[in-house]
């Protein structure tokens, strides 16, 4: 099945990003970051649900929290990491509720990055025990997977670590999960999978002087849980994905049908369609 980001819609109203791609027929939307709180979101989301029939996945910073934070289960600062813990719990609830079957969320961090650099270049500070750190992270896993018991499956996604980034930190990944090479150093369970966001992978593979390709195939055969995107390796931009795109065959060369595939194409609804046109060829040839 393919969804659509509602964050492929440059709105902060979350009625509007869905009405928009449902307008285009887009009816499985996957509820992700971009737009405001409002006290009754919960009760919208059951009542477009119905009126436009809709299927829903929540994704990391859904439902928007009323007070904006970056999540980050292994931060070692306890409030940061209750809101997060907080959070993931709200979101496995609503997810729940509006029968979605999958709910993702990103892998810690080793440090607290401040909202105002979220996806940018992250100003150098003092960076977390890593022990310490994943220990928590490990321990926070634990704890969701008792909480959500076996009422929705439940994933992990990988980080995006550019070169910026990168030299930044001299030459030290502080991201959990950029790659499938350091994808075990979080303790993963049967009770929880990998999302697999391409794009991420693509940046991080940059930065690492990793082979994508290898990476791509290896990650590919550990989920049916994938994010579609695609960039210059060097920012994670959410560009549409073309037949002309290197990404393209890439993905063609592996492709394998059922997988649950979410389309994060930012820059405008003609690539959201000409990125699901593909996919969806790919789906049924």
């Amino acid at each position: 099945m393919i969804y659509v980001s509602s964050s492929c819609i440059k709105s902060d109203s979350i009625e509007q990003s869905i009405r928009a791609l449902a307008a285009e027929g887009f009816k499985n939307i996957e509820l992700s970051g971009g737009t405001s709180y409002r006290e009754d979101t919960l009760d919208l989301l059951l009542s477009l649900k119905k009126e436009l029939d809709l299927n829903y996945l929540l994704h990391n910073y859904f439902p928007p929290p009323k007070e904006p934070f970056v999540l980050n289960l292994a931060s070692l600062d306890d409030e940061v990491h209750t809101m997060t813990l907080n959070h993931i719990k709200k979101a496995v609830d609503w997810s729940v509720k509006l029968a979605a079957e999958k709910f993702a969320f990103h892998a810690g961090f080793l440090l607290n990055i401040p909202l105002s650099q979220i996806g940018k270049k992250i100003d150098k500070i003092g960076l977390f025990d890593e022990l310490y750190a994943y220990r928590r992270f490990n321990e926070s896993l634990i704890e969701i997977r008792n909480f959500a018991k076996e009422r929705i499956d439940l994933y992990i996604e990988n980080n995006v670590l550019s070169t910026d980034n990168f030299k930044s930190f001299n030459s030290i990944d502080p991201f959990f999960f950029t790659s499938e090479k350091n994808m075990g150093k979080v303790e993963w369970s049967k009770d929880f999978n990998c999302l697999l966001d391409v794009a991420h992978l693509k940046v991080s593979c940059q930065a690492l002087s990793l082979n994508f390709q290898e990476q791509l195939k290896g990650l590919y055969k550990k989920t049916d849980y994938i994010h579609i995107s695609d960039n210059n390796g060097l920012e994670d931009s959410n560009q549409v994905v073309t037949e002309e795109s290197d990404l393209y065959e890439q993905l063609k060369s592996i492709w394998v049908k059922n997988k649950t595939i979410t389309i994060e194409v930012y820059s405008g609804m003609d690539d959201i369609k000409t990125t699901y046109n593909l996919l969806h060829n790919l789906n049924t040839n």
